[in-house]
This record gives C-alpha cells, structure tokens and sequence, in this order.
C-alpha cells in the first residue's frame, strides 16, 4: 500500500502517472541515420555544458526512485560510447534502488559486449535495426554492420537473455513492403523477439526527409490483421508500442504510431537530456534543467519539489499532427 501511494505523487493534470524515465547520457552516436543524423554527430558549440557524470546521474535516480519511478531507460545518441556506460548500469541498480534498468542502443560491437550486458543485470534492451537487407542497412545507417549485430542477438539469446526488442522507424520506399514485413516474420517466427516498426516522427531539422519518407504505420497494422496477429496489452511500466501475438510464432510484432489518434492518453514516462533538463514530452516546448540541483546530496528535497511543480506543465498531446516539433532538433538530443 505505501509503494502505491509513492507511486501516486508523480502525477499530471490529466491524472496520468509516470514510473518510467528515459535517460538520455551522451548525444554522440556513431551512426548516421537518414531520419535522425544523415551527417553523423555534430558538436553543438550553442551548448558547452558537459553530458551529466556519474554523481549527478546517481542524485538524480535516488530523487525519482522516491517519487515512484521503477524503470529507467539509458538513450543517447548511442550511450554505449560512454567510457562509464557499465558503471552507470551499477549505479542505478545498486545505489538508486531502480527496479528495471533499460537500454536502447544502435548494436554497435553488440556481439562483443552481450556477455557484459547480460552480466550487468539489464532488465532489458532495444537494438534498433532498420531493414534485415544488408545493403539497405548500410544506405540508412552509413555502416555495415548488420552481421555482428544479428550476431550480437545470438549472443544475447545464448546466454538465455529473452527480453529483446528490436526497433525499426517505417520509410516509405525503403522497408515498408509486404516483401519487408514477410523477413520480419520469418525472423520473429524462429527467435524470441519484439520486433516493432515506428513511424517516422517529423523533428525541427528533418522537414524534407519527413516528406518525402514518412508512411502511415496504418500499412503494417492491416498486413498484421490480415495474417491474423492478434492485439495483446501491457503493464503500467510498458511503452507506447501496440502488440500483436501469434501463437505460431516465438516472437512478436509491434506498432508505435505517434500520429495515431489518443497516443498520448496512456503517456506514462519523462524525459532526462545528456545536460540534465527535465523534458515533460520528447516534442514539448517546455523544459527545465536540474543539474543545479544535482550537486550535493542535501539538495534531495528541493529537486523532488522542484520535478513535481513541473507536472502541473505537461501538456494532454504532443500535436505532432499540428506540425510541432518543440525543441527536438533531432532524436539524438533527447534520447529519442
């Protein structure tokens, strides 16, 4: 009953809890997707603050995990790059107490670091991979590195790790062919593995790739309900994606369609920048930052107070349909 209670404080407007956070550590990411970096990572010389360090992130969980927060999701950029990464991981796990630590990763030398994963105690991870076609992958990622990271997914399942996701945004022309969502299948049929498409998401600098990209991921929820997958719903601490079973298959499919209509209405997690701001939406126009707060570890009272006042700003929509991007230039700089 008290744990319920906790839970309760983190709250909005529209009575919407939040026990999940994504924690973005570093906006460097060494791909160069087309959606999100075509030209790699940029330095931001407007902003020189460095990417929070361990301290800080420490402080920061403590606050969250005594507002009710079970779940952290490390982002970046691609927060592997990060030399302190694995000690991160131990810092949220064994200092803040938070239940289920999360990573979503690009599967950079995935094969290489799955036993190292799997022994940090992860709850779980999201491998972004865009297309199973070698050649596509390279044209979206700038690299190619497809076979270690599928080689990677063995890894993880050799060492009997099950909680694997894998995420791929829907383009238009590229990966949202029947021919793509028939590899997918025949993928999660032998392989115990959410696989989800995202539908391209408008950001401030991606206007004319948008236009010329994006798709309704309404293409593959018929394809899923034409072949019989069945809908299936999640827990308190889930994400935004739509699920679908099959019972002939190991794995499952998944929707994430940020231009559906109510998408917000079940919104359950807050966004931390590599700098420390507090984004109330990953497409708002509103954030605070906190890092002044995360210098000491009496200044525990003034940061909760301080996170709770901002509930009261987070708005019922992100109006992604209105053409706003808020302050998300790109992906990389909130953790996607």
């Amino acid at each position: 009953m008290c744990y319920l209670l906790i839970m309760q404080k983190l709250k909005d407007s529209f009575g919407r809890t939040f026990p999940y956070i994504r924690l973005s550590i570093t906006d460097v990411c060494n791909f160069k997707c087309g959606y999100c970096l075509p030209d790699g990572y940029q330095v931001d010389k407007s902003d020189n603050r460095k990417f929070l360090h361990l301290d800080e992130i420490k402080r920061l969980a403590k606050v969250f995990s005594k507002l009710g927060v079970s779940k952290i999701r490390l982002t970046g950029g691609e927060p592997t790059v990060r030399k302190d990464f694995f000690e991160i991981i131990k810092v949220l796990k064994k200092e803040a107490r938070i239940e289920k630590v999360v990573v979503t990763t690009n599967g950079y030398n995935l094969d290489k670091k799955a036993k190292m994963l799997v022994d940090s105690g992860i709850s779980g991870i999201n491998i972004s991979i865009d297309s199973l076609d070698s050649n596509i992958f390279r044209d979206i990622t700038g690299h190619n590195r497809l076979p270690e990271i599928l080689q990677g997914i063995k890894n993880l399942q050799e060492l009997n790790f099950t909680n694997i996701k894998i995420n791929a945004v829907l383009l238009k022309n590229i990966n949202a062919s029947e021919k793509d969502f028939n590899n997918w299948a025949e993928f999660i049929k032998k392989n115990e593995v959410d696989f989800r498409f995202i539908e391209l998401m408008r950001t401030g600098d991606n206007l004319n790739y948008f236009n010329k990209y994006h798709i309704s991921a309404k293409i593959f929820k018929n394809y899923l309900n034409k072949n019989n997958w069945i809908y299936q719903t999640f827990g308190k601490d889930a994400g935004p994606s739509l699920n679908y079973i099959n019972p002939k298959y190991k794995g499952k499919f998944g929707i994430i369609a940020p231009y559906s209509k109510d998408f917000c209405k079940t919104c359950n997690r807050l966004r931390i920048t590599s700098r420390g701001d507090l984004r109330l939406c990953l497409f708002g126009n509103t954030g605070i930052n906190l890092r002044h707060l995360l210098q000491k570890d009496d200044q525990t009272k003034e940061l909760q107070d301080l996170i709770m006042r901002q509930m009261k700003f987070k708005k019922e929509s992100h109006y992604l349909e209105l053409g706003e991007t808020g302050l998300t230039k790109n992906l990389s700089t909130t953790g996607g």
